[in-house]
């Protein structure tokens, strides 16, 4: 706190009069599957992005993002997305989110202070609209609750920028509370805390500094024809944690997708396994006691499903999960694995994330030095923890 104030005050001549803080965040499952009404299984983490504001005496707005030391300019008359604004356009999309609900906000001096930048992923640009959401209601007193404020930034994602809200990723960065993960309903816009009670573990993200690179467009897939198709195999189910799953029976999915060409049908079936898998997660992770080996069998069988059938992965991301799994002391008993990983990250993903036992974390550090010399890639790793929602400071 006490950094961030020095930070604003050293740029702008004074001490913000707000500060809000929210946490970057990760998906362990499921994030590919928001288009067809599905659920995501997320992680809030302690990957902290401050915004501090304080008023100016125009209309006029100044931000600074220090770790880039870089510095835009804009005004109340001037909100368009710029491509030259970069970061700035999420605080920029995030006062238009206002001003287009009919807030009138006032002149502002902005600080950014985050040790991630937006381009690792991480949930870092959401953490950056989500504090200054929550910090220029604060500076203007705008009377206005947390699901208000999330249509604040729901118009700052689908006005400004043109893209799809992930409700996924607003809920995570608002809702999360320490130790827990947020899993969230796109057919119910809901999301429910789930504890992680795995005090034995360690989390590590880790940016595999793999180029990235789109192998295919995934709106390809988002198309109402699949949404109908994938309608047509789900089944109500009161006994199970939702209320639906998909027909499990192999010749029955085959017969519905046999309309569409391959690729597309072993996407779409990526994404009726994705639904089993955070059934699964949740099962584990919400039975007494918790059940770290069926948790972990979920994850794992997910980045197969995105390795085989939805076509994200590469060999140096592979190669390192494939090291995670023989941390394990029996590495082929697939059945009860103490350690899991999967691919994550912005868009297709260049990171991981690995859940080990605390007495694995070095072997694994060790693992990653390999992995340089292998590759040429120097990776770059956090050891996390589930963190709390936005909040003010």
């Amino acid at each position: 706190m006490e950094k961030v104030a020095a930070v604003h005050a050293e740029e702008y001549g004074e001490s913000p009069d707000v500060t809000a803080v929210a946490p970057g965040r990760f998906h362990l499952i499921g994030e590919h599957s928001w288009f067809f009404k599905d659920k995501t299984l997320s992680m809030a983490v302690n990957l902290p992005v401050y915004v501090a504001v304080s008023k100016r005496n125009d209309s006029n707005f100044r931000f600074y993002f220090k770790q880039l030391e870089d510095k835009k300019r804009s005004s109340i008359t001037s909100l368009k997305f710029r491509k030259e604004d970069k970061w700035a356009n999420a605080l920029k999309s995030v006062i238009y989110g206002f001003t287009s609900g009919g807030f009138a906000c006032c002149g502002m001096n902005i600080t950014i202070y985050s040790d991630i930048l937006p381009s690792a992923g991480f949930g870092i640009t959401t953490a950056i609209k989500i504090a200054a959401t929550w910090a220029i209601k604060e500076l203007n007193h705008f009377k206005c609750s947390k699901s208000e404020l999330l249509q604040v930034v729901e118009r700052a994602n689908k006005i400004y920028f043109g893209i799809a809200n992930h409700k996924s990723d607003n809920f995570t960065a608002v809702y999360s509370k320490e130790n827990s993960l947020v899993l969230t309903d796109y057919a119910t816009n809901s999301y429910e805390l789930i504890p992680f009670k795995f005090k034995d573990k360690t989390i590590i993200l880790t940016d595999t500094r793999v180029p990235r690179i789109t192998t295919w467009n995934e709106e390809s897939l988002q198309q109402p024809e699949n949404v109908l198709l994938l309608g047509e195999l789900k089944e109500q189910r009161s006994t199970v944690y939702g209320g639906w799953r998909y027909e499990e029976n192999n010749a029955e999915r085959n017969e519905v997708l046999s309309v569409v060409e391959e690729d597309t049908r072993r996407r779409l079936l990526c994404i009726i396994n994705e639904h089993h898998c955070v059934l699964s997660a949740h099962s584990a992770l919400t039975s007494e006691p918790a059940d770290f080996s069926g948790f972990a069998r979920a994850v794992n069988h997910s980045h197969e499903n995105l390795r085989d059938l939805y076509d994200i992965s590469c060999p140096e991301i592979d190669w390192i999960l494939k090291r995670v799994q023989e941390l394990d002391s029996e590495p082929d008993d697939l059945r009860n694995p103490v350690n899991c990983g999967r691919i994550t990250g912005k868009g297709f993903g260049r990171c991981t994330f690995a859940i080990l036992r605390n007495e694995d974390v070095d072997n694994y550090m060790k693992k990653l030095v390999d992995y340089e010399r292998i590759f040429g890639f120097k990776p770059e790793c956090y050891t996390v923890k589930p963190a709390k929602g936005v909040h003010l400071l």
